[in-house]
Order: structure tokens, then C-alpha cells, then sequence
């Protein structure tokens, strides 16, 4: 059977190049008779997989060298709990909440400290993102907390929030390296690898260094806190290494590219096929704000509960799959992440146009 086009929304499809190489790689690594999967995470083979990896990632943000990177486990879902623990030293955090994951982040950090939502777009399920212009930011807040890309919905900050001076914090999850960002515009960036990066299990935590202490909320564990990570290289334990390694390729592979620039590039000229063919569809509509669209994660209905259920399964018998929506909302939601190829998309909107013709 041949390679399906995979529009899940994590874990995602990964680039072909990419897993050809590991399969390669499978049994033996570069000569030294055995795989990386077998390895061991202090071994040489590993540290040199390790610093490459974190030196094109650095390369490709243009990280600061102020600024830390750390591989740690438990998907961007543990640092829900590991932002407040390492950062609320006043025990007060802001939230702007767009999405399910923004909204789960905000109760985990209630548990902390005084969590703040400021603003949300729970008033129309989500369908856009707040003015972030003027915010009531708390005077003793210890930062701002945002999900920049709302996988579920399928909405983006086009701005980033002002946070009037205080410490912004993103989860870039589901956008993480599709495109040029300012890392010095953050205190600190984190990103399950699952979606865009490599495979689950993976966080990739981008911390200023001034943000990393020893003074931590007190009952914090050993794992959940960034210094003990900082100055064991992410090796304090034995890390989630086969992922480091698959994220290692995939930041090789941007690179190779042309770096993320380009990848905006064909990011926006994927996106476009898919929005436009919604814009003018009589059965299908996207359901956010056009201002505020993702360029990874579309989501879109029909009026029919019936029309829709039809769609995904005749879309997966034509090698279209992962589109049904999220269960919270139902529908359906092609994720466009930077390893689905630009025939990918055409090929999707060539099989919608096609079902409308034949079901209106």
C-alpha cells in the first residue's frame, strides 16, 4: 500500500526524507553496530546527536545566546504544571485563553498560585483571537501565558500581546519552527515535539537563562524543574533519545530546505488552497474568523452531521486521513504541518471539490 496523505493533528506526519533516513539508520548508526533506539543517552555517538541537534535548532530561530534550550518528556501538557512551578515566584500568572489547551494551562496553573484569565474568546467557541493591545496585565504578575496556535480551532495570534513588560510565555505546540520567530520576544517558548517536530513524548522548552533558579514553588519535583535540566544538558535522566534524535533530523531537514523562511513560504501558498476553496465552497465552511486563520490546522464543516461522518470515510478510502475534528468539536480539521507536501493539499481540495459536486 502506498504512503496515505496524513492531515492528523498529532501525532502528525513527519517528512519522508526524514523517516527513510532513521529506517536507514534503524539497525546500525553511522557504523557503530547498533541502533539509536539501543543506544546509550551518555554515549559519544549520542552527545554528538544531541549538540547537533541543538545547534541547528539554535541556527534556525537564531536563539540568543541567552536563552537555553532543553529536551525534556512528558509533552507540552506537563509544562501546564512546570511554567508555574519554575516561574510564579510572586504565585500570580496571566492567561489569555483562545483554546482548549490555553483554557487547561490556566486551571493547571490555578493550582499554583493566583491565575488570571484576562481575555478570552470563549463567548463564540473560540472563533477568534482577543485584542491583546491593552490588557489589565496584574501589577505583580510573573508572566503572561498565551497558546499561539490553537490546534483544535484553528486560530493564531497575528500579534504577539502586550504584556507591559512582563515575561511572555508561549506554547507553539502546533506552529512550532513553521515560520520565522522572534525567540527574544519571549521568556520562554515550549513546543510538543508530536505535532511539527518529531515524535510524541518530546517538549522542547526555550528558556532565558535568567528565568532558570533554584527558587522554584516549594514541592516541586526534581524532573519538573529547568535548572536540573540546564545543568545536566537534558541528561539528568535518561531523556526520550530516539525522539531527540527524529527532531534532530527534522531541524537538519529545515535547514536543507532553506530554513523558515521558506518554509513560511510554503506554508502560506498551502494554506491559501485550502482557505480559498472554503471561501467560495457551498457546502463548506471554515469556522474562525478569516483575521485570525492558522496556517497549520484548518478546521470546517458542513450543515449535515451525516454530510460529515460521509466525507471523512470516503476521504480516507481516497488516501485522505486524520480529518475528522477534534472530539470537543466535531466537524473536520486538516492539520497542514510543514511535512505535508503542497500535493497533499491540492490533492484534498480536488477530492472536496468532488464530493460537493456529487452530494449537493
Amino acid at each position: 500500500m502506498s504512503r496515505v496523505y496524513n492531515f492528523a493533528a498529532g501525532p502528525a506526519a513527519l517528512p519522508e526524507e526524514v523517516l527513510k533516513e532513521a529506517a536507514a539508520e534503524m539497525l546500525d548508526y553511522k557504523g557503530c553496530g547498533l541502533g539509536v533506539m539501543e543506544m546509550s543517552h551518555r554515549s559519544k555517538d549520542f552527545e554528538t546527536i544531541l549538540g547537533d541537534a541543538k545547534k541547528d535548532l539554535t541556527d534556525l530561530l537564531n536563539i540568543p545566546d541567552n536563552y537555553e534550550i532543553l529536551f525534556m518528556q512528558g509533552g507540552g501538557t506537563t509544562q501546564f504544571a512546570a511554567v508555574p512551578m519554575n516561574l510564579m515566584k510572586n504565585r500570580v500568572a496571566d492567561y489569555i485563553v483562545t483554546g482548549q489547551w490555553g483554557k487547561k494551562a490556566y486551571e493547571e496553573g490555578r493550582l499554583y498560585g493566583q491565575a488570571n484569565k484576562i481575555a478570552t474568546s470563549e463567548d463564540r467557541t473560540f472563533a477568534y483571537i482577543p485584542d491583546c493591545s491593552d490588557l489589565p496585565i496584574s501589577e505583580n504578575a510573573d508572566y503572561v501565558y498565551i497558546c499561539e496556535n490553537n490546534t483544535i480551532y484553528g486560530t493564531k495570534f497575528k500579534e504577539l500581546p502586550n504584556t507591559k513588560g512582563k515575561d511572555l510565555v508561549a506554547d507553539q505546540s502546533s506552529m512550532f519552527l513553521s515560520e520565522p520567530c522572534d525567540v527574544s520576544k519571549y521568556g520562554l517558548i515550549f513546543a510538543g515535539a508530536q505535532k511539527n517536530i518529531g515524535p510524541a513524548g518530546v517538549v522542547v522548552v526555550i528558556i532565558r537563562k535568567d528565568l532558570i533558579t533554584e527558587d522554584v514553588l516549594p514541592g516541586t519535583p526534581t524532573l519538573m524543574r529547568y535548572k536540573i535540566h540546564a545543568d545536566n544538558n537534558s541528561l539528568y535522566n535518561t531523556p526520550n533519545s530516539y525522539g531527540i534524535y527524529i527532531c534532530g533530523k527534522v531541524f537538519r531537514w529545515l535547514r536543507e530546505m532553506g530554513g523558515l523562511e521558506v518554509m513560511k513560504e510554503r506554508n502560506v501558498k498551502k494554506a491559501a488552497v485550502l482557505y480559498d476553496f472554503l471561501d467560495q465552497s457551498k457546502m463548506f465552511r471554515g469556522t474562525v474568523d478569516r483575521e485570525f486563520r492558522s496556517l497549520m490546522n484548518v478546521p470546517f464543516v458542513t450543515d449535515s452531521e451525516e454530510l460529515n461522518a460521509k466525507f471523512i470515510a470516503e476521504a480516507k478510502n481516497n488516501g485522505l486521513v486524520q480529518l475528522k475534528g477534534h472530539r470537543s468539536v466535531g466537524g473536520m480539521r486538516a492539520s497542514i504541518y510543514n511535512a505535508m507536501p503542497y500535493e497533499g493539499v491540492v490533492k484534498l481540495v480536488e477530492f472536496m471539490d468532488r464530493f460537493e459536486k456529487e452530494n449537493r
